[in-house]
């Protein structure tokens, strides 16, 4: 009798324990994220643990679920949400662009009562805490930076192999073409395949050389069009870089994730890509490994921009944007938990721990104007923050100030102007088209 009252009173407490830490969990506020991750990324492992899980332990009170997607899975799954008029709490958004219909449908919270409240308003830098620079005419996301869409990646010991220099003209980096490919070498290697990569990374910097800082301005407030000669010549410079070996059809061929391998073992003299691309080659904190050590970014490596373009009128431009940051959905209640929690968490995504990470892995450069330390940064990130300080003027990223469908029609003809299925006058007719059913 006393070993049975013995195990039901154990019974009993393990019961009573099960219950509390119950009613403990049920205490915890849960927020829904949508989150845009790269898992092959190096230091995207870590930044479950250093990022999402640090949130956790210092927030007991908050259960996190998140859905982390890549590349056009998040974009699907993003704009499904959109189309369904409610988006999970917490949310990786752009200012424009991938993200308009949730700008239009104002889908994300103005978060400046959020930063004026608690007096973050002034810590990031003006540009990225602009009402007018975003497509809902509000904050609806935190910046994590500008960035730059186009960046061309040197490799110099391809080039001095090859006894090339960097091409300061179009011209020079055409005459480079037999020469690299005598020696086995593609000139500039790009993951075209990815129907995004061309319009961003590339044409965004074309269309800004020819049709100067506001040229997608007069378009869309109806004072120019796709079909005008800015825009034929910048189609037609696409074309030519096919046309003269410069982009090989290769690149058609080739995936996002696939390049950035391509590129550091040499397959080419030039890669390129966005200037978030960086983040790629430096090393992995967990490994303690790099795609390229720090001894070949320092010696090797250089970040520079397209050289001079004949015919083009703004010289020396590149294109560039407000970084991608974290909304809030407009449908939390006012003063909620869950709103509460949401702010929370976008308040440490966007605070100096995260942008310090971000930082540090080559994710951005950081909004924030104070608290956050440039001492130890891998040679490459250094050689992009000098980058941006010798950029001139800037123009704007095309599906930054598109939607998505005029964007993905873009993108898809240059990818057809490529492999000789589209002409130039087609290219432009089309996008005309889809940019006048997108109004």
């Amino acid at each position: 009798m006393k070993k049975l009252l013995a195990t039901a009173l154990a019974a009993t407490a393990l019961l009573g324990s099960v219950f509390a830490l119950g009613e403990k969990k049920s205490k915890q506020t849960v927020i829904t994220v949508l989150d845009y991750q790269d898992a092959t990324a190096p230091n995207s492992f870590d930044d479950n643990k250093l990022i999402w899980e640090a949130f956790e332990a210092a927030h007991p009170d908050i259960k996190i679920e998140r859905e982390a997607l890549f590349n056009e899975a998040f974009h699907q799954k993003a704009a499904a949400y959109a189309a369904a008029g409610k988006m999970p709490d917490v949310f990786y958004m752009w200012p424009a662009g991938r993200s308009t219909s949730i700008h239009e449908k104002k889908l994300a919270k103005d978060l400046t009562p959020f930063l004026k409240k608690e007096g973050l308003l002034d810590n990031y830098t003006k540009a990225c805490v602009d009402p007018t620079a975003q497509a809902s005419g509000y904050v609806a996301e935190i910046p994590f930076g500008l960035t730059v869409s186009h960046m061309m990646f040197v490799n110099k010991d391809v080039l001095d192999e090859c006894g090339l220099s960097i091409p300061k003209t179009y011209d020079e980096l055409k005459a480079q073409v037999p020469v690299l490919k005598a020696k086995g070498y593609e000139t500039i290697l790009m993951a075209n395949m990815d129907d995004w990569v061309m319009q961003s990374c590339l044409f965004s910097m074309i269309a800004g050389r020819f049709g100067g800082a506001d040229w997608a301005d007069k378009i869309m407030a109806g004072k120019a069009k796709f079909t005008d000669k800015a825009f034929v010549d910048s189609v037609k410079f696409v074309k030519q870089l096919y046309d003269d070996g410069v982009l090989s059809d290769k690149t058609l061929a080739t995936s996002y994730g696939d390049v950035v391998g391509q590129f550091a073992s040499k397959k080419g003299a030039y890669l390129i890509d966005g200037d978030w691309r960086v983040g790629a080659f430096l090393t992995d904190m967990s490994t303690g490994k790099a795609l390229i050590s720090p001894a070949d970014q320092a010696k090797n490596i250089e970040l520079i921009n397209f050289p001079a373009i004949p015919g083009e009128k703004l010289k020396n431009s590149n294109s560039a944007t407000l970084g991608v940051g974290y909304g809030m959905s407009s449908k939390l209640k006012k003063n909620s938990k869950e709103e509460k929690a949401a702010w929370e968490l976008i308040k440490w995504l966007s605070g100096p721990y995260c942008q310090q990470r971000r930082l540090d892995t080559g994710a951005s450069f950081p909004s924030l104007t104070s608290g956050v330390s440039y001492d130890n940064l891998e040679p490459l990130s250094a050689k992009r923050g000098a980058f941006y300080n010798a950029q001139t003027a800037t123009t704007p990223v095309f599906d930054s100030v598109f939607n998505s469908e005029v964007a993905s029609v873009l993108n898809a003809d240059l990818q057809a102007l490529g492999l000789g299925k589209k002409t130039v006058d087609q290219v432009c007719k089309d996008v005309q088209a889809a940019f006048d059913s997108s109004k």
